[in-house]
């Protein structure tokens, strides 16, 4: 199990935060804030305090975040695919802002070591939770943009999710979307999850056609397309029209 840092406080374990986050603060203070999560404040600080506690934790932050990860994301799909769609672009910025891909890159750089949470928190493993770790994530890059301006933060984003910006690609971020969207409408109308299932290959080996069904209580669809995922991106979309009552528009 990987042991708990202690607080900030220590310099020693902000500048091994900073180290893990390959930048340097002038004003230590900001990345403090960034993770600290409500939950510690709360904790910290006594009945009555709570405009105190809103000017320690990093909610404020993560909007701050939000907005110029936006900007900086928009920024590099738009120079670096300039050929795209604007459907295209915003498809590939959803999946890169997501929350499943910041939490990821949280775990990657370590921030959810450092991150401050209360005791019950804790004890349900706060630290390994994707929204929190993607919350984090957003504050820590409000706090860098706040301390060094946007190139800084453009450096950070280009850092932290190098991996993720150099595999983007329109056609995953297609396939994901309609398959997004109808997990989340689907877990908000009672938790379920749609499964997908590869029921039919057809053609030769260089022209190949996948038939994907997709199940879920009550339902069932069948999409076809030249891959798999472009097969379940079908399937979804189709899933979503019987389910919404509208046409989708095609990936």
């Amino acid at each position: 199990m990987t042991a708990v840092k202690k607080p900030l406080e220590n310099s020693s374990n902000i500048e091994a935060l900073e180290q893990a986050l390959q930048y340097t603060f002038q004003d230590r203070a900001l990345l403090e804030r960034a993770i600290t999560h409500r939950s510690w404040a709360h904790e910290h600080l006594g009945p009555g305090e709570e405009e105190k506690a809103r000017r320690l934790h990093n909610e404020a932050f993560e909007f701050v975040g939000d907005s110029v990860l936006g900007l900086v994301v928009a920024d590099y799909l738009f120079c670096d695919h300039d050929n795209l769609t604007e459907g295209e672009l915003s498809r590939m910025k959803h999946r890169l802002v997501s929350t499943s891909t910041l939490a990821k890159a949280s775990q990657r750089i370590t921030i959810g070591k450092y991150l401050r949470v209360g005791r019950g928190e804790e004890k349900t493993g706060g630290r390994r939770k994707q929204a929190l770790l993607a919350d984090v994530f957003e504050a820590v890059l409000a706090a860098i943009y706040l301390d060094g301006g946007l190139d800084a933060a453009k450096e950070f984003v280009s850092y932290a999710l190098g991996p993720e910006l150099e595999v983007a690609d329109p056609e995953l971020a297609a396939a994901a979307d309609h398959k997004t969207v109808l997990q989340e409408h689907l877990q908000a109308c009672g938790g379920i999850t749609p499964q997908y299932l590869v029921i039919e290959t057809v053609g030769p080996p260089h022209r190949r056609i996948f038939y994907v069904e997709a199940n879920w209580d009550g339902g069932c669809v069948r999409g076809q397309g030249l891959s798999i995922k472009a097969a379940e991106a079908e399937a979804a979309r189709l899933a979503l029209e019987q389910l919404l009552g509208e046409p989708q528009a095609n990936s």
